[in-house]
């Protein structure tokens, strides 16, 4: 759903983010099985709300944490149609935090990049199931 006619409109977002959570309330009270929040959440605080909220209802929470580094994103940000100027990308660095199971997490995957041999970089999946539990790597992503 998209709010704005201009996907680079970025002036309302209080506005967008609680349209969000009055949406994402009325699925959970619908019990959709799947529900899905694409935020960038740099930080456990400004996940509190979303898994609070989901526990509440009663949902597992996952997480999808994509391990890149900067200059990787800096770098692909150049391909992009809209850019994210290049200081801003280094603020939200240094605000991000990994999301961790102490959060409430039951699920945490992590997408990292690795460099291949032809140095494109290729993503790779690590689904971390639960605290202190094993991993499992899927080198088909």
């Amino acid at each position: 759903m998209m709010l704005f006619d201009d996907i680079a409109e970025q002036r309302y977002q209080d506005l967008v983010f609680s349209t969000l959570r009055y949406l994402l309330r009325a699925r959970m009270i619908a019990r959709m099985p799947w529900n899905y929040v694409d935020a960038t959440n740099l930080s456990p605080r400004e996940r509190r709300g979303w898994i609070k909220m989901a526990q509440e209802f009663g949902y597992e929470v996952h997480a999808v944490f994509f391990d890149v580094p900067v200059d990787v994103c800096q770098e692909r940000n150049t391909k992009r149609g809209r850019m994210v100027p290049d200081d801003v990308m280094q603020r939200m660095s240094q605000k991000l935090r990994p999301p961790t199971f102490d959060e409430g997490f039951s699920k945490i995957t992590v997408v990292r990049v690795k460099k291949q041999a032809r140095s494109e970089p290729e993503n790779e999946v690590q689904n971390v199931e639960e605290a202190g539990g094993g991993a499992e790597v899927d080198e088909n992503y």
